[in-house]
């Protein structure tokens, strides 16, 4: 999960992309790079950190240009520790393209053999962002065979690039001196969106609110597989390059990832969080009385719209009973489990007299491994609640993220392989609610009739690009054995992953 911008414009657009990354920041804050073009000349900054340690002054009076694009990282392929990798990424031929990308390939490995010993071109990284890169530089190098660029050629060279690649890609890549692309891979799995201002600037963004944020207003969501490109005069032209595109957007985005404020795919992010709140409180009544909670308090911060609707629709009363300090680092998206071991307890405080005598539900947005739930229901309990219940918006994550989300292999997420009591037993609460897998599809589905489903594979298992097979997890895990730590570990996660109520 990363943050991708582009802009076309008539007018510098530096700060343009850097106030847009700004609203972005939520989704990658590993690094964060700039590139701007004037004439045909590219101009690029990029480094490790936060859009506004990385860019000071001096570095946006060196990216001048009316056309531009940006990203902000969240390492889930390739070396998180390396800056090589902060995006984007250049190459000189043909034309000069840079190019940044939201996603994981799962075909990376081998697309890298077929660079080297096919296409005979090099990638000096591990990013699998340098392999998507390196493939449609290729396909366009192929499709205009030295001639002039026109949009056929460009459109021809996404065609190429879907029948060859695998995975999750929402793509921005500016071509020197011709203009803007973006695609989407043919399940739009990951968001993109584009929108124009008063004055005709084009800008494409991974979500709503960069658009919305920046004074401009959304025009529609790119759809899977379609390609868009943007002339150097603001022009856009449009073509679908896949075979059999599908509307198979990640659950995930709508669960935790995405802003609140954002519209992914036609669907309000806030309304599916309520929607997911009104399908758990019908789960809750089933496993606990309402008449045995006395108040619901959320996980701060994206389990609040759950909560709140849950909360209404059980007539129980609804308390902020923690205060989570902005100003800790939120270490879930930084590479490795060493990072994560501050205590729960500097990220949040806990309001006492909510909790003191009371039996409350405490509701998440979903629980991964488990250890931040265990630390704050003994939070809880310290306060003095009498009885303390843990209800999830969403369902048990039971298997891997290979789409590009850094989801834990299956011996790091407490739900796979363990009952229900055996969870509730590690985190320790007196009763524990989880989301129904179907039931949360449904309330998402409910916002947008023409999807034809999700990617939940981290809550059913199913991959929707069909090549992920048993063998492939298998190999996942054994790629990450030694970057992470075992359950009994630590862990700040569910509290560190990006929230949009704190970008």
């Amino acid at each position: 999960m990363c943050g991708i911008v582009g802009v076309v414009s008539n007018a510098p657009v530096n700060q343009l992309i850097y106030d847009a990354l700004l609203l972005l920041q939520h989704r990658g804050q590993d690094a964060a790079g700039i590139v701007t073009q004037q004439q045909r000349k590219f101009f690029m900054h990029k480094a490790k950190g936060m859009v506004r340690d990385v860019f000071r002054t001096r570095n946006m009076r060196a990216l001048p240009g009316d056309v531009g694009l940006g990203q902000v990282r969240y390492p889930t392929a390739g070396n998180a520790y390396s800056e090589e990798e902060a995006q984007p990424f250049y190459v000189n031929a043909p034309f000069g393209i840079v190019l940044v990308h939201n996603g994981n390939l799962t075909n990376a490995k081998e697309l890298r053999g077929e660079l080297f010993s096919t296409d005979h071109r090099h990638t000096n990284t591990d990013s699998d962002s340098e392999v998507l890169l390196n493939v449609f530089a290729h396909e366009l190098e192929k499709a205009t065979r030295g001639a002039p660029l026109h949009a056929d050629e460009v459109f021809a060279a996404v065609r190429a690039v879907h029948r060859r690649v695998k995975g999750s890609y929402a793509v921005i890549a500016l071509i020197a001196g011709h203009g803007l692309l973006a695609f989407r891979d043919p399940h739009g799995i990951r968001p993109l969106c584009i929108g124009r201002a008063k004055d005709g600037t084009v800008m494409v963004a991974s979500e709503s609110v960069a658009l919305e944020g920046s004074g401009f207003t959304l025009d529609r969501n790119i759809a899977p597989g379609e390609a868009v490109f943007i002339n150097t005069d603001g022009k856009v032209l449009s073509q679908q390059c896949a075979e059999a595109p599908r509307l198979n957007p990640c659950i995930f985005e709508f669960v935790y990832l995405a802003r609140p404020d954002s519209v992914l795919d036609g669907i309000s992010v806030y309304q599916a969080r309520l929607n997911l709140g009104e399908a758990l409180a019908k789960r809750v009544v089933s496993t606990v009385p309402p008449n045995e909670i006395d108040v619901v308090i959320p996980i701060p911060e994206s389990s609040r719209p759950s909560a709140t609707q849950l909360a209404h629709l059980l007539g129980i009363p609804y308390r902020e009973g923690f205060v989570k300090n902005r100003y800790v680092g939120r270490t879930f998206i930084m590479p490795g489990q060493g990072v994560r071991k501050k205590s729960v307890r500097q990220k949040l405080n806990v309001i006492g007299s909510e909790f003191k005598g009371r039996n409350v539900l405490l509701v998440d947005d979903s629980i991964v491994r488990g250890t931040t739930s265990r630390e704050i229901v003994q939070m809880a309990r310290d306060a003095g609640a009498r009885k303390v219940y843990m209800a999830s918006a969403a369902p048990p994550v039971r298997y891997p993220n290979v789409y590009g989300i850094d989801m834990p292999t299956s011996t790091e997420l407490v739900a796979a392989n363990r009952s229900l009591e055996e969870v509730r037993a590690l985190i320790g609460c007196d009763a524990l609610i989880y989301q129904d897998v179907d039931a949360m599809k449904k309330a998402v589905a409910a916002l947008n009739p023409k999807l034809d489903g999700f990617d939940a594979s981290c809550f059913d298992g199913i991959y929707v690009t069909g090549d992920i097979t048993s063998d492939d997890i298998v190999k996942i895990n054994e790629a990450r054995v030694g970057q992470e730590e075992p359950f009994a570990e630590e862990d700040t996660s569910r509290l560190a992953l990006p929230n949009a109520q704190d970008a």
